[in-house]
């Protein structure tokens, strides 16, 4: 399918090569311009000067991000150290403390820990009284009970037997030698422990020595470490190996309480690690952070320094704009003068083809202006000698008619002789007219699939004996629709040739098949389309002739042998029914014509049109017609050829008359209420006269909307007319027969209704 479309394309671009070569052959050559090099110069030049900005800007945006986030992190490492080594005081003095106070109750049991209350009170608000993250001090039996504190005397009766920390002391977890953040039994404030297990004399689990400390006293110190504003871009946290929060700021009042389980500090936690740098989105602070940890000695417990990247970001963009402000202001004026240049330039090739195209139509118009007058010439001469053309074979079908009605013996050799001069009197002038695009189209849906066999043996008789033939209607193939004799006629036009190309015989092929041009493929149609491949073996065409082959009246063959008629019918069927042909051929390798019709919107029907209007039964009677027809012969072997038929005619010469007769016939219906005196219209289309047989059509229908009219007529432009006017039309010279079912169907109609014959127009 592909290679039948880019053949037909090459050859088609090989005639319009010849074609333009012979015109331009007494014409200069016009100069060339070379704007495409100048135009990739600016295009150059502009996207040069769009780019380079761009990757600079970029390469400079991305050097300043990177340090930044290379400085937020150095700030946090330094941050994070500081606060590490003050929370290393804290806890080693914490540490030293808690030494202090098991030396203190060394040797003594719960019992004389009570016992000296009073004193070991007063040492304890003595140790811990002077140090402002100190909560409380407490000693707490081995059942949990509280013995003796810093904050009461005496102390009150209360026991942390099932708390964390103490029940992780007492089994030997390191990590609840530093608790949760809670609200403190003895302190009475928010607080986190530190603990150390009291030993007994036995070297067993004797209590424990708690010291409460305030998680404010670090968020105190971070927010001076910070800056002292909550609006710093940095955060700082205390936190337990286990992600526990024990002091953080800034503190929000619906801050979680543990870092999420998933973070990667976590991760880098459970992995050993005792410093470092992560980037993580903290669930203590809304967005991403880098974050950079320590480890604070050899306690459970890491400090946390965050810088937030929004505020990174914040900063960035800030930067960010002032660097494009300040690079683009120069590159946009300089982008604006490469467009202008471009228009400019694109105005000047505009002109320049302007130009071109001129000269190019002031070489051609010669040759343009003789094909047309060729063409006009011959439309004219068509337009004019068709209809009375028409009428003589009108005359001749009628009469032969007649004398085949009135069963004359003896004849039936001349009457033969006859009818085959009317068939190629009317095969003539369906060829002059179809290539002069004035032939009535009688379009209809068909189906190649089934059509193509069917014309088997029509191609037998005009390819010979010599010519063996091959059809191939393809699967699936889409209907078309078309006018069928016109494309029998195109099929024995390009058979004839084929024959007369393989003089010593040779294979004929028909080839249907489904394609689709695009607009990408560069072939003058677009859309889907049916392709009929007629296909021979001859000698083929030289260049020159394959230019001339569908121009009307040129022939290759001998004086006499053709008209030059064929192909060109070929051609204007195919343009008439919305497609193209296309023809391919080189000398000794045949010849391939290809028919591109347009796929029909609808499904083929099961019934022709003129089958379906057959009528089961004769009609009981004669219809009253009134003929209009202008020329006297015709009417007269019209109207005898009618009355043969049974039916009664009154014959007008011009639609003028015709109208007044029915005028009169209507104003004594209404008088007299007599129904009309005629039962059908058969008009000519062609009639002198302010009236043709097309107003005819419209005045009766818009008096007597069911009085049924047949027209008849030889031109196309009248045919389109006429079948708005949603009347029958047959063109010239019509088939006796297919007139001949029309007044039978109405016939029957009339006898089915036995009402006013003019009621059942609508169904013809």
């Amino acid at each position: 399918m592909t290679s039948d479309r880019a053949d037909s394309a090459r050859a088609g671009r090989l005639s319009r090569r010849l074609t333009d070569e012979q015109d331009d052959a007494s014409f200069p050559a016009v100069p060339e311009q070379n704007f495409q090099v100048r135009r990739i110069t600016l295009i150059a030049l502009l996207i040069a000067a769009i780019v380079l900005p761009f990757v600079y800007v970029a390469a400079m945006a991305y050097s300043d991000l990177r340090t930044r986030e290379a400085d937020a992190t150095d700030q946090t490492l330094r941050t994070v150290r500081v606060a590490e080594e003050h929370a290393l005081k804290v806890f080693d003095m914490n540490e030293a403390l808690n030494a202090r106070i098991v030396d203190l109750t060394g040797g003594l049991d719960d019992h004389g820990i009570r016992a000296r209350e009073a004193a070991i009170h007063d040492k304890l608000r003595t140790m811990g009284g002077g140090y402002p993250q100190v909560a409380a001090v407490s000693i707490f039996g081995v059942d949990g009970a509280l013995l003796a504190s810093s904050r009461y005397f005496p102390s009150p009766a209360l026991s942390i037997g099932a708390r964390d920390d103490f029940v992780g002391i007492r089994s030997g977890n390191a990590l609840e030698h530093v608790s949760k953040v809670m609200v403190g039994h003895v302190a009475g404030e928010q607080v986190f422990n530190m603990g150390v297990e009291r030993k007994g004399a036995d070297g067993g689990f004797a209590g424990v020595v708690s010291i409460a400390l305030r998680p404010s006293y670090f968020e105190a110190f971070y927010r001076e470490l910070l800056g002292g504003s909550n609006k710093t871009p940095m955060l700082m946290s205390l936190v337990r190996t286990d992600g526990a929060l024990l002091a953080h700021f800034p503190r929000s009042p619906r801050a979680p309480t543990a870092l999420a389980p998933d973070s990667p500090f976590a991760a880098a936690v459970a992995e050993g690690r005792r410093a470092g740098v992560v980037r993580m989105r903290s669930n203590l602070a809304d967005g991403n952070l880098i974050v950079a940890f320590r480890r604070v000695g050899s306690y459970p417990v890491y400090v946390l320094c965050g810088y937030r990247t929004s505020a990174l970001w914040t900063a960035w963009y800030r930067h960010l704009s002032v660097l494009i402000l300040s690079m683009f202001t120069p590159s946009i004026a300089l982008w604006c003068v490469l467009w202008l240049s471009l228009r400019r330039l694109g105005a000047e090739e505009e002109a320049w083809v302007r130009w071109q195209a001129e000269a190019s139509m002031r070489r051609s118009v010669e040759s343009a202006y003789r094909q047309s007058r060729k063409m006009e010439a011959l439309g004219t001469l068509v337009g004019s000698v068709a209809h009375d053309f028409n009428n003589l074979l009108m005359i001749l079908s009628a009469n032969v008619q007649i004398v085949r009605r009135r069963g004359v013996g003896g004849l039936e050799r001349e009457l033969a002789a006859m009818e085959r001069a009317l068939k190629g009197g009317q095969s003539l002038t369906r060829q002059l007219l179809g290539v002069a695009r004035k032939q009535p189209l009688r379009t209809e849906t068909l189906s190649l699939e089934r059509w193509l066999p069917t014309s088997r043996e029509l191609l037998r008789a005009s390819l010979g004996a010599k010519v063996s033939l091959v059809i191939d209607a393809g699967v699936n193939t889409w209907p078309v629709r078309v006018d069928v004799a016109e494309l029998e006629l195109a099929l024995i036009n390009v058979a004839v040739n084929a024959r007369d190309a393989m003089v010593n015989g040779g294979r004929f092929t028909v080839r249907a098949s489904n394609v689709v041009f695009r607009h990408e493929d560069g072939f003058p149609l677009t859309g889907e389309f049916v392709q009929l491949s007629l296909e021979d073996t001859g000698a083929g065409m030289a260049p020159e002739v394959l230019a001339r082959a569908f121009e009307p009246l040129f022939t290759t063959k001998p004086k006499g042998a053709g008209t030059g008629l064929g192909l060109p019918q070929v051609f204007a069927f195919c343009e008439g029914s919305g497609g193209l042909a296309a023809i391919d051929s080189a000398i000794g390798a045949g010849t391939s014509v290809r028919l591109y019709l347009p796929r029909a919107s609808s499904e083929p029907q099961a019934l022709r049109p003129d089958e379906a209007l057959a009528p089961e039964n004769d009609a009981p009677q004669g219809l009253r017609i009134l003929l209009v027809e202008d020329n006297a012969e015709v009417a007269a072997g019209t109207e005898a050829l009618l009355q043969m038929m049974g039916h009664q005619v009154s014959c007008v010469f011009n639609a003028d008359m015709a109208l007044r007769l029915l005028d009169d016939a209507r104003a004594k219906r209404a008088s007299t209420g007599e129904p009309l005196p005629y039962d059908l219209v058969l008009s000519d289309i062609h009639m002198p006269g302010k009236l043709n047989g097309i107003d005819l059509a419209e005045a009766v229908l818009a008096h007597d909307p069911q009085l049924p009219v047949i027209l008849v007529t030889g031109y196309a432009e009248e045919l389109d007319r006429a079948r708005h006017v949603n009347v029958r039309v047959l063109s010239k010279p019509f088939d006796i027969g297919l007139l001949e079912k029309l007044l039978e169907t109405i016939q029957h109609n009339l006898a089915q209704s036995g009402a006013d014959p003019a009621t059942h127009a609508a169904d013809l």
